[in-house]
């Protein structure tokens, strides 16, 4: 998809903005923080909204009493006349037609991103920047652990949930940031020049924003521009290695990649259960750097120790020291719903994947397991699941399908997998869950793992990926106290 105009406009300081009429499209938890601060610079704030709840109109409501900032619900594509800029939430298409007024203008689209990164001061703390299909916010926050463990001030930022421009804009020194960046913020980010950056992976996801793979992969590759010290690939994924290759650069930064085998010179990787550093030594031609054991990470599925070499070449370009890497690594707890196990009942183990939302995570989580009982489905996003069947039917002792989609599963799993029993559940009510553990619990055995990976959007049955872990755990305790809740 074309994007507007984002390139050849002068950079804007603080004082720049001061009187400039601005367009903020969208509200929530980067459009909210992103209003305030154009205000609190001056600016001349419209904020659009296509939707128009109870929700956007308290937020409405708070940001009209700062004076200067009108919100406009229940429209987003009108174009507010004689907007200078427009700044971008992440989930708005480039297509959307307020950007196609915008170029037809030639107007400049910022993201949050862009804005924050434009309006950081001259004594800025660098970022060390993270994106991928998957292992984003892990990997960001065991970044942010390993370097507390060395004394530094930082934070786990960006798509995590905080916001850049709350941070840039804020009081608080930094010696670093931890950045979590997703595709959609990095489309409209063409100024961010990072200290160093990772592609964790590269797998199809949200490609209806984005309209191609090569798009999507193009925008995730924009991390490495201008990157100071080093760009992170996975040796696995050698589309994370040709971005490096097509990135613009400052001279002197390296390509340093990691691997869940041995690493080569300028990698890092495992040897016999410890994870080490050769990409930052001495002599990286013959020498290794003992950084941490497999134990040390949390947990230790295979997906997850390369979120930590990830997350441990940044800070060794960082120039932190191995010892708190260690130390980081061992610190972190993971978030909630990423391969969290819940109970054990009856010698079966259950775990918690709910954030897999798609078949590349939920297929680094069935990698974790040798005998599961799979419980999946919900909103596909125009996936298909040939490949994930066919690369886990071995593992799988059963299938309970739930969610709108489901029957895409179904049909591969007939293709691939025809031997393995399924449960179909022809219901998207928030109760199916409950129905879904009881039904996993029936098909699994002693020394077994029942598995919520649903490589699937959780919206046909829930709010949020959260909500339905928090409604697998709760069936999950259900099951082992007893109880049996009433159908719904």
């Amino acid at each position: 998809m074309a994007s507007p105009v984002t390139h050849g406009v002068p950079d804007l300081t603080v004082s720049d903005l001061a009187g400039r009429h601005v367009t903020v499209a969208g509200l929530g938890v980067s459009g909210v923080p992103a209003a305030r601060a154009l205000r609190g610079l001056g600016a001349s704030v419209t904020v659009v909204n296509g939707s128009d709840g109870e929700k956007q109109r308290a937020d409405a409501a708070e940001l009209e009493a700062l004076g200067g900032v009108t919100v406009r619900l229940g429209d987003g594509d009108t174009w507010p006349e004689g907007t200078e800029l427009v700044v971008t939430t992440p989930g708005w298409k480039p297509d959307s037609p307020l950007f196609r007024a915008a170029a037809e203008a030639g107007v400049p689209v910022w993201g949050d991103v862009e804005l924050a990164w434009r309006l950081r001061g001259a004594d800025a703390p660098p970022w060390l920047a993270v994106t991928g299909t998957n292992g984003k916010t892990t990997t960001v926050r065991m970044l942010a652990a390993i370097l507390e463990a060395a004394g530094l001030r930082t934070a786990a930022v960006g798509n995590i949930g905080v916001s850049l421009l709350d941070v840039v804009l804020g009081d608080e020194p930094y010696d670093v940031l931890a950045v979590e960046l997703s595709s959609y913020q990095l489309h409209w980010a063409p100024s961010l020049r990072a200290h160093s950056g990772a592609v964790l992976n590269l797998a199809p996801d949200h490609l209806d924003w984005h309209g191609s793979m090569a798009a999507y992969a193009a925008d995730k590759g924009r991390i490495y521009e201008g990157n100071q010290v080093a760009c992170v690939y996975n040796v696995a994924d050698p589309a994370t290695e040709d971005l490096v290759r097509a990135a613009d650069v400052e001279e002197g930064c390296r390509a340093i990649g990691f691997t869940l085998g041995t690493p080569g010179p300028s990698q890092l990787g495992v040897v016999e259960n410890i994870l080490v550093d050769r990409a930052f030594v001495a002599n990286r031609q013959k020498q290794a750097q003992e950084l941490a054991e497999v134990s040390d990470v949390n947990p230790p599925a295979p997906h997850n120790i390369a979120n930590a070499l990830a997350a441990a070449a940044l800070a060794r370009a960082f120039g932190v020291p191995p010892t708190a890497v260690r130390d980081g690594l061992r610190a972190f707890r993971p978030d909630p719903h990423r391969v969290e196990h819940v109970a054990d009942v009856a010698g079966v183990a259950y775990v918690d994947d709910s954030k897999a939302t798609n078949t590349h995570a939920a297929q680094a989580s069935l990698d974790s397991f040798e005998h599961i009982v799979w419980i999946a489905g919900g909103l596909a996003k125009g996936a298909t699941f040939d490949e994930l069947v066919v690369a886990s039917a071995k593992r799988l002792r059963g299938v309970v399908l739930i969610g709108a989609d489901r029957g895409l599963i179904r049909e591969a799993l007939a293709r691939h997998a025809a031997d393995v029993p399924v449960v179909d559940l022809d219901r998207t009510d928030t109760g199916a869950m409950a129905a879904a553990v009881r039904e996993a619990a029936r098909l699994a055995r002693p020394g077994d793992t029942v598995l919520l990976a649903p490589a699937c959007a959780s919206m046909d049955m829930f709010v949020n990926y959260n909500k339905r872990g928090d409604a697998f755990a709760a069936a999950v305790h259900d099951l082992a106290s007893g109880r049996v809740p009433d159908e719904q």
